[in-house]
């Protein structure tokens, strides 16, 4: 079963077609297709100004993914588009884009939260079977559990996420947004030499906004930019390092699954998979290619959706995008089994 996925939440369009195999556990990626909106250096990503990007090239990477794997539109079994969480209008062209070739060829259309792409996708990649999650994006910072067919959040940041921190830090210095790799390579040029920050975790929440604060202070008195970076890195991967451990204590759990565009982090993962030897649990992570937004995660997702039951696909005039749209409001009808 072929099934086209289409990503628009933020800066990213992209677009990509999944083989959904006979054992629905490995995804079979025909192809792949992406387009980044760049903004000016020193801002952040203007919804209006990423929609018009992705309304520009919509046309070319849906060809693109179709054309790098010679499929027809009428070999696809299903459409997926993310549907939220996101920025309204990069959300409403990519549903725009996937209503036209669900009406058009009369293709079954599946709405899927970007959220959950990320952990299907993160799962079907790294064979995890039951694992603690942590989601680290520019969207979100959260920690949960599956169970009774719902993503439980038991922790998650209470103001700004650790994507967003690593983003508003970065413009700061004067860098466009995403702004973690750069943030990685000034930390990896540091003497190491650490400068003291807020440390806030609250049980398995954690809260980064003082963290930012007084990133932005110690910028203005002339400390050196790389140490600043490492500090930042040491200390917000510290924070979420205290989380997971009382996490993987509090629920048992021998799995550490870590998915979200932050997951690419080596020095994040080397921190986490420290913390997950220290408790005998297993470490897995999204491999880098595929931890960003993609079109690979919807439509995985969306052909999971649609292999379990024809009631998630909806008719065009049924469909909708949600700006605002938690992972534990999405009942994981696909899987069968009740942790």
């Amino acid at each position: 079963m072929l099934c086209l996925g289409i990503e628009s939440t933020a800066h990213t369009f992209a677009s990509s077609v999944i083989d959904l195999t006979d054992n629905e556990k490995q995804p079979i990626i025909v192809s792949d297709a992406r387009s980044v909106y760049v903004s000016p250096a020193g801002s952040g990503i203007h919804p209006r100004d990423a929609s018009r990007h992705h309304a520009s090239v919509a046309s070319e990477i849906v060809n693109q993914a179709l054309l790098y794997g010679t499929i027809k539109s009428t070999d696809l079994a299903a459409v997926a588009y993310s549907a939220g969480p996101g920025l309204g209008p990069c959300l409403r062209v990519g549903a725009v884009a996937a209503r036209a070739l669900s009406s058009f060829y009369n293709i079954p259309l599946i709405p899927v939260n970007h959220a959950i792409g990320h952990i299907e996708l993160g799962i079907a990649l790294t064979g995890a079977q039951d694992p603690l999650l942590l989601l680290v994006s520019g969207g979100h910072s959260l920690i949960a559990l599956l169970t009774n067919r719902r993503w439980r959040i038991i922790g998650e940041t209470l103001d700004i996420t650790l994507g967003q921190l690593f983003d508003q830090f970065g413009r700061h210095l004067g860098f466009s947004s995403p702004c973690g790799p750069k943030i990685e390579e000034l930390a990896s040029k540091s003497s190491g030499n650490y400068i003291k920050l807020p440390y806030t975790v609250k049980g398995n929440d954690i809260t980064f906004s003082g963290l930012l604060s007084a990133l932005k202070r110690a910028y203005t008195s002339k400390m050196s930019v790389n140490d600043l970076c490492f500090s930042l890195q040491e200390t917000a991967f510290a924070m979420l390092s205290e989380a997971i451990e009382r996490a993987l204590v509090v629920t048992k759990k021998k799995e550490l699954l870590v998915v979200g565009g932050v997951a690419a982090n080596m020095r994040l993962g080397d921190m986490l998979e420290a913390a997950c030897k220290r408790h005998g649990a297993t470490f897995r992570v999204c491999p880098p290619k595929y931890s960003g937004d993609n079109g690979a995660q919807i439509a995985w997702t969306g052909a999971l959706q649609f292999a379990s039951t024809t009631k998630t696909a909806v008719k065009v005039l049924q469909s909708f995008v949600k700006q605002s749209w938690r992972l534990d409001e999405v009942d994981i009808s696909w899987r069968n089994r009740t942790n």
